[in-house]
């Protein structure tokens, strides 16, 4: 191989993904000075590094929507920004992910993704009181500083020298936190001592870098080929269903081809199920159309990659195969009901789902068995 090729290749082969970049860059070095940004933030303004120049203490936290250890620290960020506030300190809120970077199975912990409107939507919801930007179109200013993870945070004085950068604190289940590092660290620039522990690994979802997103196009290939299954149901197998003896939460939805509100909705249930089915979750569609209309039936599923569990009344005599199911239900559709390991339900509607509502309930009925403290976090009322 000619030695000019070979150099070529080589370059190549340290620029892609797989090795040079993989990590993302590296984050920004301690004395360093804070570089500049302009960005839109979710209150209609492009908040700059200038505007900011006043403060005495400035505070990046570099964190987003979907991830479940982002969230927990949502409202020690808030309580951080309350208490020092009058000190001045400012704190500035990054979001760095490029949305379409986000595959569907790492979302299983949120109810919205990490788009600029979905930013929106989060921060009123937790009543986020610190400016929220958007960096994940370019991600320029987030390869400048360097997010390992979300969250991330690097702290800088008065200067814009960056003095701290790493956690907020040593555990993101806040009764076992011993060391709250960020503000030990504010504290020390106020007060202007010496940080003792400058620099901390910070625990969280990696940065969703742009050239992620092959991962998310990967997903929906991988999806779009699984086989879309129909079954007949019975009287004792909807009983079953309604009782619920699995060790899952389970989301059934009762559905028609010929229900338009059905259909528009039908595309949602596919997309929840992608989300969470992962976890110990479970989606289930039954058809109210006749057993002879099996072919219609599942001519819709397959235009939606249905790869839920699926099924179809098993007898014309529809009714009390309904009623097996749910004997104060009318029998209209759509129906939607979601019921926990216990037989209990947790979420019904007969009518049109709201997927945003429904995903909340969703989250926070899910079994609390591998992220112990996310389930509290998603029980706790809106922006506490």
């Amino acid at each position: 191989m000619p030695f000019r090729l070979l150099l070529l290749l080589c370059f190549l082969l340290l620029k892609s993904p797989a090795f040079g970049d993989e990590a993302g860059p590296p984050p920004l070095s301690i004395g360093a000075s804070a570089p500049d940004f302009c960005l839109p933030g979710i209150d209609g303004q492009t908040h700059c590094l200038k505007d900011y120049n006043a403060s005495k203490v400035l505070v990046i936290v570099f964190t987003c929507n979907h991830c479940p250890t982002a969230q927990l620290y949502e409202t020690r960020i808030k309580q951080i920004v309350s208490d020092y506030r009058e000190r001045g300190v400012a704190v500035v809120a990054i979001q760095p992910n490029n949305a379409m970077a986000v595959r569907l199975d790492e979302m299983g912990y949120t109810d919205v993704g990490d788009s600029f409107d979905e930013m929106k939507t989060r921060a009123a919801y937790r009543q986020f009181n610190f400016p929220y930007l958007y960096d994940g179109e370019t991600q320029k200013v987030s390869r400048a500083y360097g997010p390992a993870a979300t969250p991330h945070l690097f702290i800088f004085d008065s200067k814009r020298q960056l003095r701290y950068q790493g956690r907020v604190d040593n555990n993101p289940r806040e009764p076992l936190v011993t060391s709250r590092d960020a503000r030990n660290a504010i504290d020390a620039i106020l007060a202007g001592n010496t940080i003792k522990l400058a620099k901390t690994p910070s625990v969280g979802c990696s940065t969703k870098w742009i050239y992620k997103e092959e991962g998310r196009k990967e997903e929906l290939a991988e999806i779009e080929g699984k086989p879309v299954q129909l079954q007949l149901i019975a009287a004792d197998e909807l009983k079953n269903l309604r009782r619920n003896a699995t060790r899952k939460l389970v989301l059934v939805n009762f559905w028609a081809t010929w229900c338009g509100p059905c259909r528009k909705e039908m595309p949602d249930f596919q997309t929840i199920y992608r989300i969470y089915g992962h976890r110990a979750f479970d989606v289930v569609t039954v058809s109210i159309n006749y057993p002879d209309e099996k072919p219609g039936v599942l001519s819709v599923l397959n235009n939606l990659h249905a790869s839920s569990r699926n099924y179809l009344l098993g007898s014309s005599d529809i009714y009390p195969l309904l009623a097996a199911f749910d004997p104060e239900w009318n029998a209209a559709v759509p129906y939607t009901m979601l019921i926990r390991p216990d037989g209990s339900v947790a979420y019904q509607r007969q009518a049109s789902i709201d997927p945003l509502e429904l995903k909340r309930v969703i989250v926070a009925n899910l079994a609390d068995d591998d992220y112990t403290g996310h389930q509290a976090y998603w029980k706790t009322a809106e922006g506490k």
